[in-house]
Parts: structure tokens; C-alpha cells; sequence
């Protein structure tokens, strides 16, 4: 007992110590000096609570998944009201988890997504939206998005069912929730997993119910421009038991055992198991039923997150905040821009602000964000634009084989490739640097 209550007052004593360093290195803010001070696009937002966690889970020295994931992944669930979440390296592995796991056999062979079956998405996002589609043999099925909210157009729906098609998986593009009351109808009435690809849309409302408590699956990134940040990090979640259970095989190199980590015959008959060819008895925890990956974060990542899952009301609000600001200060450019609209019935937590210039502009979409950029205003691309233009896609596009595309073409998704662009709402920014950005692109735009 000494020896504890002396150990927590050393502690105490490197927290305050923390806490001033956080002070002295990190809270004062120079002058916003318009033209010289960088606006960037998004960033970390934190105080010395993420430094105190961070310090305390590095002296715990358990280095690996441990209580603070655990805190995390409850706290995680609980705000988005799913019963389960896990932990993972990036919204890029919570993709690939996500798919992977949807081939398992212990789905059953109706509805395990197999090589040749199709899952049907849309070609302007993020390329590990879609790369885990292809990762696992299967065949991404291309619909158009609509302009304004750029999220998948619904009609499409039905032409690009097939009698392969096993699953959805969709991002609410910037925040913004896709119409998730047709998309879902359409995976119940055709037996369809969903995927909700929640990783720039954390906070999000569709119905009054956050964005992630939807789909059989969804994913969350925690990159530094996301809604809250580890540094490196993301998430998967589900209501569903069974895929948990999956999720979680996949991500821990396809191993059978469910133990947690550091724990040893959580199932009880840890030596009377009797899996594939094995002999009798062969040890549960080095038994593998998946063709897994290590895609586990360390708990000082956790502990980073646990702090920064406290502010994210207040993110979101700052958010939703810019993101009007910016709308009240452009749309007198209607005639010549296309400004982002809500989905109907949802309450975005923005991720950006995009902007789609019409036809026939002085300047091009190009010029426009060189021209910012001279300005120190950061802007960025929807992502990929048209994945399938990307030169990863060059062979399977010279072969025609690989992807499917409904309808006449992506004409939506191709006029943001060419013309659409976003700057950042992240909370972060001041009110100064968006009146900053307002005035710049009205420069460009008159």
C-alpha cells in the first residue's frame, strides 16, 4: 500500500508537470495574420487531458490492446448506440475488416460474399472504400452519385441489382448522411449486408439516430483531420453477435480464440476443441479459422482517444458551426457554384465544405485551389474523384473486366472529378479564417 500511494503521488506529480508543458508548448495562439498564417483543411484539436492519458498509459508499460481500448470501444458503442465495437489501426483496416468479414463461412454459403459476387458502391470517395471490395475477389458495382449531396443516387439502385449482388457499402460523403431509409429498405427487400462507411461522419444524425447505428457493419477513422484523432487509428461496429465474433478473428491474424488480450480459456475447453484436420485437443489459441490479419492499436493510441470521445459533442457543434458560415457567405454564388445540401431528414457533422463550380467558369477547379494555396488556404479533392480514371484501375479498365458501372456512365461523379474541391470546417479554425476563406473565393468567383 506505500508503495501504491507513492507510485500514484509520482504520478500526480508528472501529470502537473504535463499539464504545464501543455501550457507552455501548445496553448498560446499566435495571431490569425490573413494571407500568412496557414488555413488548413483539418487538424488535432486537444488539450492536456489527451497528454496526461497518453503519459499514463505509457507508465502502465502495457504497451499493447488493453484497459484503455477496452474504455474506448464501450465508450465508442455507447455513443453511437451499437452493442459492440473493436478497435483497429486506421478507417482503412476497419474497410477491409468490414469486407473481409462478410466472406466467412460461418455466414453460410447464401449469404458470404464469395469470388465473382458484386457489392454494389459508388466510384467518387475514398479508394479503401472500395479497394477491399477487389481485395477480396469480389466485383464493385459503380452507381452515380447525385450532385449537391454527393452521396449514391438511389435510383440506380434496382439496375444495379444481380442475382451475384451480396452487399452495400456506402461513405456519408463529408459528413453528410446518404438517404439511409432507401438504401436500407433495399438491403432488407434483396437480403443485402450494409456497410456503413461512418469514417468522415462521426456525430452525424439521420432520423434523429446517429450515422453507424444503421448498417450490419460500420467503420470510423481517427486520423488527425477526422472528427476525434489517435494519431493513427479506426473502429468498426455492429449490433450483430456473430460478425463481432468475425471482425474480431480477422483482426487478430483469423485465430479461433476470442480470449482478450493477456487472457488465456475464456471459452472454458480451451484443450478439447476439435477444428479442421487438427488433432484433438490442439491448443484453441493457436487454432485459425480465417485468413486474419494483425490490425490491433496500442492502448496509449486508446488513451488518446478516450479524451478527445469527451470533446466530440463540442466538435461536432463547431462543426455544424463553420460549416454555416461558410454556406451564409457563398451562396450569393449559386448561379455559379453548387454549394453542399443536406441530406433530407439528417443534422450533418460536416467533415469539409465542398464546392462544385458550374459550367463555363473564368477559372478552372484547378486554378481556383492553386490560387488558394497562394493564399495559405489548404483545399482538397473528393478524394479519388472517379476511381476507375485512378491508374491503379488501368489494366482492369483497358480489360473492361473487374467492375461493373449502371446506367450510361458516372456523368456526376466525373463533373466532381473535374470541378468540385472542399476546404476544411474542422474546429480548429476561427471565425476570422473563415471569413478569411469567404473572402478569397468570392475574389475568384466574381
Amino acid at each position: 500500500m506505500v508503495k501504491e500511494n507513492k507510485l500514484t503521488k509520482d504520478k500526480q506529480k508528472i501529470f502537473k508537470n504535463v499539464k504545464k508543458f501543455y501550457v507552455d508548448a501548445f496553448q498560446k495562439k499566435e495571431d490569425f495574420i490573413p494571407g500568412k498564417t496557414k488555413v488548413k483543411y483539418g487538424g488535432r484539436v486537444f488539450d492536456h487531458k489527451e497528454l496526461i492519458n497518453l503519459i499514463e498509459a505509457s507508465l502502465d508499460f502495457w504497451l499493447t490492446e488493453g484497459k484503455y481500448s477496452l474504455l474506448f470501444q464501450e465508450a465508442l458503442a455507447s455513443f453511437i448506440d451499437t452493442k459492440y465495437c473493436l478497435l483497429t489501426t486506421s478507417g482503412s483496416s476497419a474497410n477491409l475488416l468490414a469486407v473481409s468479414a462478410l466472406t466467412s463461412k460461418k455466414l453460410g454459403e447464401s449469404k458470404r460474399i464469395k469470388p465473382g459476387d458484386e457489392i454494389i458502391t459508388v466510384a467518387a470517395g475514398f479508394p479503401t472504400t472500395i479497394f477491399p471490395i477487389i481485395q477480396n475477389n469480389a466485383i464493385p458495382v459503380f452507381i452515380d452519385i447525385e450532385l449537391e449531396t454527393y452521396n449514391a443516387d438511389v435510383t440506380f439502385l434496382e439496375k444495379a441489382l444481380s442475382e451475384k449482388t451480396k452487399a452495400i457499402i456506402l461513405a456519408h460523403t463529408l459528413g453528410n448522411p446518404f438517404d439511409i431509409n432507401k438504401i436500407k429498405s433495399f438491403c432488407v427487400e434483396n437480403n443485402l449486408w450494409l456497410i456503413e462507411d461512418n469514417c468522415d461522419s462521426l456525430g452525424s444524425k439521420y432520423l434523429n439516430k446517429y450515422t453507424g447505428s444503421y448498417g450490419d457493419i460500420a467503420t470510423y477513422s481517427f486520423y488527425p483531420a477526422h472528427h476525434i484523432t489517435m494519431g493513427e487509428g479506426g473502429a468498426i461496429s455492429t449490433n450483430n453477435p456473430l460478425l463481432y465474433r468475425i471482425i474480431g478473428s480477422f483482426r487478430e491474424w483469423g485465430r479461433d480464440c476470442w480470449c482478450p488480450t493477456g487472457k488465456d480459456n475464456t471459452c472454458k475447453k480451451r484443450f478439447e476443441w476439435n477444428l479442421g484436420a487438427l488433432p484433438y485437443g490442439y491448443d484453441h489459441k493457436y487454432t485459425y479459422s480465417e485468413f486474419g490479419y494483425n490490425l490491433k492499436v496500442t492502448d496509449m493510441q486508446a488513451a488518446i482517444g478516450l479524451a478527445q470521445l469527451e470533446k466530440l459533442p463540442f466538435f461536432i457543434e463547431a462543426r455544424r458551426k463553420n460549416h454555416n458560415l461558410l454556406y451564409e457567405g457563398l451562396k450569393k454564388f449559386e448561379n455559379d457554384v453548387i454549394l453542399p445540401k443536406a441530406q433530407k431528414d439528417s443534422e450533418p457533422s460536416w467533415f469539409g465544405f465542398l464546392i462544385t463550380l458550374k459550367d463555363k467558369r473564368l477559372l478552372n477547379r484547378t486554378e481556383i485551389m492553386k490560387k488558394l494555396e497562394e493564399k495559405n488556404i489548404q483545399s482538397r479533392l473528393l478524394f479519388a474523384g472517379n476511381i476507375i480514371k485512378q491508374p491503379v484501375f488501368d489494366e482492369m479498365r483497358e480489360k473492361n473486366k473487374g467492375f461493373r458501372i449502371v446506367g450510361d456512365g458516372l456523368t456526376n461523379t466525373d463533373k466532381v472529378m473535374n470541378d468540385s474541391f472542399w476546404i476544411g470546417v474542422y474546429p480548429g479554425m476561427t471565425t476570422e479564417m473563415i471569413d478569411y476563406m469567404i473572402s478569397e473565393i468570392s475574389t475568384l468567383l466574381t
